[in-house]
């Protein structure tokens, strides 16, 4: 009987203790490793009078822990389909010109491809110089040159000094184009101007489709700190932009977290 007795109160306590151990155990769980999903969240841009969609989401893992102070990894991604897709008209709406003497400029055709970790603009383009000037008393306009270029683009993103947003590196490829045109995009200010237009175009694309502030919980803003970013392959050519950060947080803003990130995936 005595044995019975102390067999019931030995399995007590060790109910008991494990209680204990599951109250007190990290929020994110016993794996070190556990993720959580930050669901989609899709972000409008607008370039002038071009308005594309950009869907972002991310991924917070648990790493180790340091001095009491949780180490998390955030991985966000941005989806520019909809950015490719429409890649035509939102350089039109940068590039295009018709000024009576000076540049006329129309893009035909624009491309956004992967080239992992980077990422490749094709742009078709028609170009026209006109001077004026007068003769008699009577303006002449004059085209001095004109013809059609395919100017190709490598764009690679890296991530600001302060490791909180995005750079984007841009750089002139072979361009094939009618006669002196040519020379005039590898070695005037037209193509140094072509490079420019494209790339604040993409890159506004990239600051606000992985918008910090837009994508991740109201916990972890301002503390995120961003050590990687590169243009990835969704297969089909489609384009994504991948960024990997860390972060550190205390027990009680991991608490707030998950029940943030536990919040958006019930409410989805």
């Amino acid at each position: 009987m005595g044995f019975a007795i102390s067999n019931f109160w030995r399995r007590c306590l060790v109910a008991a203790v494990l209680v204990v151990a599951i109250a007190v155990a990290p929020i994110f769980g016993g794996d070190k490793r556990q993720s959580f999903k930050i669901p989609i969240v899709k972000i409008p841009l607008k370039i002038k009078d071009e308005q594309v969609t950009i869907v972002a989401s991310g991924l917070v893992t648990m790493g180790a822990k340091d001095h009491g102070v949780n180490l998390l990894s955030v991985e966000l991604t941005a989806d520019l389909a909809d950015l490719q897709q429409n890649f035509t008209a939102l350089l039109a709406s940068e590039l295009d010109k018709d000024e009576r003497c000076a540049d006329r400029i129309q893009i035909e055709d624009a491309k956004l491809a992967p080239a992992e970790p980077a990422s490749l603009a094709v742009v078709q383009l028609h170009y026209e110089r006109w001077g004026c000037a007068k003769l008699l008393g009577k303006q002449e306009v004059k085209r001095l040159i004109g013809g059609n270029a395919v100017v190709q683009m490598k764009l690679t993103p890296a991530v600001g000094e302060n490791h909180t947003d995005l750079r984007l590196a841009a750089e002139l490829g072979p361009i094939e184009a009618d006669g002196s045109l040519g020379e005039l995009l590898r070695s005037g200010n037209l193509g140094e101007m072509l490079r420019e237009k494209i790339q604040a175009a993409i890159l506004a694309a990239l600051q606000k489709g992985l918008d910090l502030g837009a994508i991740i919980p109201p916990v972890l803003q301002g503390s995120v700190t961003i050590q990687d970013a590169r243009f990835r392959d969704a297969g089909s050519g489609q384009l994504l932009v991948t960024t990997a950060g860390q972060v550190r947080i205390t027990d009680e803003q991991l608490g707030a977290l998950a029940k943030e990130l536990k919040g958006r995936v019930a409410a989805h």
